[in-house]
């Protein structure tokens, strides 16, 4: 096993009930044995990634008092611009070798959920490049339907209703980044990784890599795997959310980034995440007598908060 699963999902596009039970199987395998898959026939054309690409290194290439007018630190529901250094995913390690864009499920500033303070609820700061925030709204939404496609059929194959995720996703607190890392220079730099070893807090990421490599993935045996990009396809894995709603019946496995020597790196990790006030708890089918639920009921807001206080300095201060 030092390869990744790769899943055609085109058949969740159709309306074979065998051909969904086919793949709803498969995915349940890689999510039990893997916690990692890649994904092929989901639909996201080509010019799709390429204009998000351009748009990506447009954006990094500008001077740092640009891409700071929306500055992460700045901002109380996470969303803007993340100078390098920002983040940590290992506490063992520098802090990492990035920068990055976020943005999340845009509510104007006058919603009732973001005059109530509602945590990770706010409008998207978007740089003021032209043609940016379309594009970046429409591919959010697409990235949201794709990841719920890919939960009905995991609730498919856990023998639960197949809309289950559905209503539980309405109106996420799912998160679009762009990454972009630099070019390390020399070989002793790894120690500086552009991304640390870490799970990944959610429920599911799906990630577009680049063709500049990088990404790796631990095994069951503890060895880290590459995994190299394929074209046309996303990365998915499962994140520690999902691991806990599960009862552990999926894996949350430990990945990193080691960028190569010389090239700038860019990729897309969308992270899907319910609505803020769902309740993660021992999934339908996930627990037995021999296997009871092993995590207290908590909701998706009050993990994700507890996690982001762990990786970003600057929300540490705020919960201090």
């Amino acid at each position: 096993m030092n390869q990744l699963p790769i899943i055609d999902i085109a058949a969740l596009y159709g309306d074979d009930h065998q051909a969904w039970q086919q793949v709803a199987a498969r995915i349940d395998a890689a999510c039990r044995d893997w916690g990692f898959f890649y994904i092929t026939g989901h639909g996201i054309a080509p010019a799709r990634i390429e204009a998000l690409l351009a748009a990506a290194k447009a954006f990094f290439a500008q001077p740092e008092a640009e891409k700071l007018k929306i500055d992460i630190t700045r901002t109380a529901h996470h969303r803007g611009y993340g100078a390098i250094a920002t983040e940590q995913l290992d506490p063992s390690k520098p802090s990492d070798l990035k920068e990055t864009f976020d943005m999340g499920f845009h509510m104007d500033a006058n919603h009732p959920e973001v005059l109530a303070g509602k945590p990770l609820r706010g409008p998207n700061r978007h740089p003021e490049q032209a043609g940016w925030a379309p594009l970046m709204e429409q591919h959010y939404a697409d990235m949201q339907a794709l990841a719920q496609t890919l939960l009905r059929a995991i609730a498919l194959a856990l023998g639960i209703e197949r809309d289950f995720f559905d209503a539980r996703f309405a109106d996420p607190i799912s998160v679009f980044r762009m990454i972009h890392y630099p070019p390390r220079h020399t070989a002793s730099s790894a120690e500086q990784q552009g991304a640390g070893a870490h799970t990944d807090y959610g429920c599911v990421t799906l990630l577009y890599q680049d063709d500049a490599g990088g990404l790796q993935v631990q095994d069951v045996r503890g060895q880290w795997i590459d995994a190299p990009p394929i074209a046309g396809s996303f990365v998915v894995n499962i994140g520690d959310m999902m691991a806990r709603w599960s009862n552990d019946r999926y894996k949350s496995t430990p990945h990193r980034v080691i960028s190569p020597l010389g090239v700038h790196r860019y990729s897309m990790p969308f992270f899907a995440e319910p609505h803020p006030d769902t309740e993660i708890s021992c999934l339908p089918n996930c627990s037995s007598a021999d296997n009871p639920p092993k995590y207290p009921a908590v909701t998706s807001a009050e993990y994700l908060l507890s996690r982001f206080a762990d990786t970003y300095a600057y929300r540490r201060e705020e919960t201090a």
